[in-house]
């Protein structure tokens, strides 16, 4: 019996580590998909996350093999569903464009990464 409060607290603590590695707005999925190639152009880009963001501090961008900015400049978080994060494109001419993104969630965990896409000529 003397092993059974340490292996509690070891449970207690394993567990309330995997609850707090859910409270981070992740990358759910995207539309284009990570890493597609595409025959046509999209209009826009969007990105659906695990957890509700914060608009005011969730932003897109999607730059061209340059590293130039090509996007409208009007990333958004969806009013009407909160893990939708949304950034609109000109029509995109053949190439590899990478989407950045930089959200904040709504239990204030900041997350970020990239991911690129291909239009062919």
């Amino acid at each position: 019996m003397r092993g059974l409060p340490a292996s509690a607290l070891a449970l207690a603590v394993l567990l309330w580590g995997a609850a707090g590695a859910e409270a981070h707005a992740f990358l759910d999925r995207a539309d284009p998909r990570v890493g597609s190639t595409l025959r046509n152009p999209p209009a826009q880009v969007r990105i659906w996350f695990t957890e509700g963001l914060e608009p005011a501090f969730s932003s897109a961008r999607v730059v061209n093999e340059a590293g130039q900015q090509v996007d409208k400049g009007d990333s958004q978080v969806d009013p009407s569903n909160l893990t939708l994060l949304r950034v609109s494109l000109p029509t995109l001419p053949p190439g590899t464009y990478k989407v950045i993104w930089r959200v904040l969630s709504v239990d204030s965990h900041v997350t970020e990464g990239d991911f690129t896409f291909r239009v062919e000529p």
